[in-house]
């Protein structure tokens, strides 16, 4: 439910931001004012150069929110379970092994999976520990 609603909230603002900045860069949304001897005058560049810069700084923000901000929490969140690993903690590691920490280094961990074997892996290559699956 909440990934529908982050689809939709996108597509709002994508389709509002289209048809703001069309109404922007649209011929009939520029104001020509004639001069003297009645006749128009063009626009100034930085006249149409403005929408065009509003668009760019909305994108920009719209995938700051949607993108960037939410992977860099997944990270920060990623590095602190990798550094409360201990001892006894149910794991699953990014190939899809399940297993019990038996030992941690400062670059591996040995996990002990069901069968009794003991192996070692990359500390990074710990997806998550099963007790916050629950949550």
């Amino acid at each position: 439910m909440k990934n529908i609603l982050k689809i939709g909230f996108i597509a709002g603002l994508v389709i509002t931001v289209l048809m703001l900045s069309a109404s922007c860069l649209s011929p009939a949304s520029t104001v020509v004012s004639g001069n003297a001897t009645g006749t128009a005058e063009e626009p100034s560049t930085f006249d149409s150069l403005w929408p065009m810069l509003v668009f760019l700084v909305l994108i920009f923000g719209m995938f700051y929110f949607v993108m960037i901000r939410p992977q860099r929490k997944r990270q920060k969140e990623h590095q602190t379970m990798m550094q409360e690993l201990q001892r006894g903690d149910k794991v699953i590691t990014a190939g899809g092994i399940y297993g019990t920490v038996e030992s941690v280094s400062e670059d591996s961990v040995v996990i002990k999976v069901e069968s009794g074997t003991s192996m070692r892996v990359n500390k990074a290559s710990v997806a998550l520990r099963r007790d916050d699956i629950a949550k």
